[in-house]
Order: structure tokens, then sequence, then C-alpha cells
């Protein structure tokens, strides 16, 4: 298998390039469920997408906060490996309170600075898939208790988790919103 080398982050500012082939059905079917999660926070307001409507701890600022840093941790880990992740199994208590809190839209913390983060973390996403050089490229997964043994990941296979990832998370939003005021995004 390839090593990813870490692409020039110029590349992927310049005019954005456009993906053709398995590329485009890859970014076709991201951005699908990326508008899925987003349409199912339209009209609602910061204290609406912070709102907690089941017995978890999910609202819908808070998916769109996390599915936004779930791409973006594995795109820095197509560009750069494992050393972009944290090491799961050297995490503290305080690391994972820092976790649990990217579930939450807090006080101060806006829906519109969620969705135009997500917006920005989904344009350098579509803009390096277009442009890396190899899908097939891979790193060893990061240290977690849920990555069995020494598994790799291409490129492809991290985009095809980042669109599991993105449809998973999207249904969560549909039932939070459902529960929150009858509208329903995908039913």
């Amino acid at each position: 298998m390839n090593d990813i080398t870490t692409l020039d982050r110029a590349t992927t500012t310049e005019a954005a390039p456009v993906a053709t082939g398995e590329r485009a059905d890859l970014l076709d079917m991201l951005a699908q469920q990326r508008g899925f999660l987003r349409l199912t926070t339209q009209g609602l307001t910061d204290e609406q997408a912070g709102r907690r409507t089941t017995v978890s701890e999910l609202c819908l600022g808070g998916l769109v906060k996390h599915v936004a840093a779930v791409e973006r941790g594995w795109v820095d880990f197509i560009l750069s490996g494992p050393s972009a992740m944290p090491d799961f199994t050297a995490m503290t208590e305080a690391d994972w309170t820092r976790r649990e809190n990217e579930f939450k839209l807090p006080p101060g913390e806006t829906l519109a600075g969620a969705l135009a983060d997500y917006a920005e973390v989904a344009r350098r996403t579509d803009e390096l898939v277009a442009v890396l050089p190899d899908l097939d490229a891979s790193h060893p997964l990061p240290k977690a208790p849920w990555f069995e043994g020494d598994v790799r990941w291409s490129a492809r296979r991290v985009l095809l988790h980042i669109v599991a990832e993105t449809a998973q998370h999207s249904g969560h939003a549909d039932i939070i919103r459902e529960a929150l005021d009858g509208a329903k995004s995908m039913g």
C-alpha cells in the first residue's frame, strides 16, 4: 500500500478543482448527506438548536459541530496520518469531557457559526478529494480501543467513513428535529 504524503495546502486554496468519476460520486453522496443534516436545522433559533429533545445528550447544533469536527479530523488524517488524531487510548477525563462538549451548542455559540464552520470543512474536503493524488494511499489508524490490530485505511475508506458518519448523524438529527417541533426532513 502507498503512504499518503502531505499535500501542499496551497494546492487546496487556489481555484476550486472539479472532481470527476469515482471522486465526483463520493462527493455527491457526501453532499447529499450534508444537505440532509443542514436541512434539519433550517429555521431554528440558537436556543432550539441547542435543545435536547430525547434522552440522549444530542442536540442539532451539537451534531453539526460534531460532524464538522469528525470530517476535519479524518481529512487531517488523510493528509498527515495518525499523528493528526489523538491517541484515544491515552485520553484523560478532561479530554473526554472536551470531546463530549463537541455534541452541545452552549450559550455563546450559534447555529450560524456551527453551520459556517461546517461549510468551510466541507469546502476543504471537496477540494482535497479533487486533487488527492491517490485514493488508495493509506495510513495506519490512530490508537483507539475500537480499532483492532494494525489496520490501515486508504483515503477512499476514510471518505466512505465520512459519508457513513454524516448519514448516521443526519438520521439522529431528523429524530431530534421531529421531537423538537414535528418537522421531518427525511420521511
